[in-house]
């Protein structure tokens, strides 16, 4: 059984804006330079490889994934790769960190619905300086009382956030389309979640069990589906 929800948090990418569109565009634009030369296959599977790889050197983010491409780039071509590849890739990375942020159909409207009766907060996970930009070219900042900016998301960033704020995590509830970042860790300590699947999540990110626990783990289709799941759960303890 779930309790009365004070706090709703959002994941940013992918919950609330398209984001993997930028890294398969970019992925997608170094198949195609190392193509036909090198099979397509063997250059997503290097890549994925070493983007885990290098998680503990780099953490998340745009520059993380930068340096996985060219790195892969290196590995595939076994070392001949050319400076204007690289440099062709480096032009990537760039256009990635100023990309447009589309924002899904109904993440606004969801906002303006839910603010007015509940503190939001977004939780986002990677580096400070790639993602408030991000948000602040979203146009939805405005909508949160409280913006986290972290370099992981598991059980101990979400007590700390919640101990910051001085609320118990039952209380709490995250909306993400991460089993592993946004709905396990939340779980873990005894707060609410839900989970909005999306198609492309990278594969790191739901390789993982939900252990659907029931009344503190939901899942709905779209966003718009949010603001009465949330009401269904608090009206039992008006």
């Amino acid at each position: 059984m779930g309790s009365k929800i004070d706090v709703i948090a959002f994941d940013a990418d992918d919950t609330l804006w398209h984001n993997e569109w930028v890294y398969y565009e970019a992925k997608q634009k170094l198949i195609e330079q190392l193509s036909p030369e090198y099979n397509p296959q063997d250059i997503e599977r290097t890549l994925n490889e070493i983007e885990i790889n290098n998680l503990k050197y780099y953490g998340y983010g745009i520059k993380s994934f930068g340096l996985s491409l060219i790195e892969t780039a290196v590995s595939v071509t076994g070392g001949v790769v050319s400076g204007d590849e690289i440099k062709k890739t480096i032009k990537s990375i760039k256009e990635m960190l100023v990309a447009e942020v589309p924002l899904f159909e109904n993440a606004r409207q969801v906002l303006e619905i839910l603010s007015p009766t509940f503190n939001l907060m977004l939780i986002t996970k990677g580096e400070f300086i790639e993602q408030k930009p991000k948000i602040d070219r979203s146009g939805l900042a405005g909508y949160f009382r409280y913006i986290e900016i972290v370099a992981e998301k598991n059980s101990q960033t979400y007590l700390d956030i919640l101990n910051k704020i001085n609320l118990q995590p039952e209380r709490f509830l995250m909306v993400g389309n991460s089993l592993r970042s946004d709905i396990i860790p939340v779980l873990e300590i005894g707060g609410q979640t839900v989970h909005i699947p999306y198609e492309d999540t990278w594969f790191h990110e739901n390789q993982v069990d939900p252990h659907q626990e029931i009344g503190f783990y939901h899942e709905i289709e779209d966003l718009s589906q949010l603001p009465g799941l949330i009401s269904g759960i608090n009206a039992g303890f008006d």
